[in-house]
């Protein structure tokens, strides 16, 4: 009953946005480029910022990125076998190597694991907020409807200001820059509004998607992989990483979790086929519901070491 209570805010937010533009009729393009160019990198500034540097970042790191570089692996390996375009091969990557481990998974390892594991959450979530900023921005970007070539498209990602949010407050903290009281306040405000900005935007795609039009063969390659090939790829990782049997259990538990929101927003910005893209958002965060408890009760049986 905790792990449902955990997601009711997820999917009432969810629900705002499908309303809101179901009733009203939104433009999705220009809400999606004020939460890009405007909100999320305040977000990504505020948590780096404020997230201390530490031994836990070089190990979780290599998992981050190895766990993302695999899976975008086994997207090319579905790609070479049934020929996809290159804007499905995009948006695949983007609904399969991502996880919302943000207002999702991070709410759910403090419900499990406490405060000790929440601060792994949190380094994680850090970690992935950068991840997205720049391979998932590419991958947007090279699947979008007007990508051109690589030039192009590096010169699309470099122009977004997400990325540079998150190496600023990461130097802001290395360099120990204390900033005001009064601007910091200004700043999480304006950050703290990205991620449920974010959620509605993929309440309101959700409500104009065709679903006699979705592919759902994609869709589920797409959920199959986020759902539990990624989980198995991470329990790879726990068997090289030098880390401790809490961390391997909650490495485990976010590779699990459903795709990020924040992709809905590159795909719908790019272009990138954001109907396919936000299906397998909401598919996966409904199915989750069935299979992170499994996943919780399989690490409870066997625990890790």
């Amino acid at each position: 009953m905790e792990f449902l209570l955990v997601l009711l805010p997820v999917f009432g937010i969810f629900l705002i946005g499908y309303i809101g533009q179901k009733a009203i009729g939104f433009d999705i393009h220009t809400l999606s480029t004020m939460s890009l160019y405007l909100m999320s990198p305040f977000l990504a500034f505020e948590t780096f910022y404020q997230n201390k540097v530490s031994m836990d970042y070089v190990y979780l790191s290599i998992f981050v990125v190895g766990l993302c570089l695999a899976l975008i692996l086994c997207v090319f390996i579905l790609s070479r076998i049934y020929g996809y375009s290159n804007e499905t091969y995009c948006a695949m990557i983007l609904s399969s190597a991502f996880m919302n481990n943000g207002n999702y998974g991070t709410p759910v390892v403090l419900l499990v694991f406490g405060a000790a594991g929440l601060d792994i959450a949190i380094v994680l979530m850090v970690l992935q907020q950068l991840v997205m900023s720049t391979i998932g921005m590419y991958y947007a970007a090279k699947g979008g409807e007007d990508a051109g070539d690589g030039k192009v498209v590096l010169k699309k990602v470099l122009r977004m200001p997400v990325a540079y949010g998150a190496l600023i407050g990461l130097l802001f903290q290395l360099i120990d820059l204390s900033l005001p009281k009064e601007l910091m306040t200004g700043i999480q405000l304006v950050g703290n509004a990205a991620i449920p900005t974010i959620m509605l935007i993929l309440g309101m795609q959700l409500a104009v998607i065709s679903f006699k039009q979705v592919d759902y063969r994609h869709i589920s390659y797409a959920v199959l992989l986020k759902l539990f090939i990624s989980p198995l790829i991470a329990f790879g990782f726990t068997l090289i990483l030098p880390v401790d049997d809490m961390v391997k259990q909650i490495m485990i538990l976010v590779a699990a979790m459903p795709t990020a929101a924040n992709t809905t927003l590159m795909a719908v910005q790019f272009r990138t086929k954001p109907e396919f893209v936000s299906s397998t958002t909401f598919l996966s965060t409904i199915l989750s519901i069935v299979t992170l408890p499994v996943l919780l009760w399989i690490l409870s049986m066997h625990p890790l070491g």
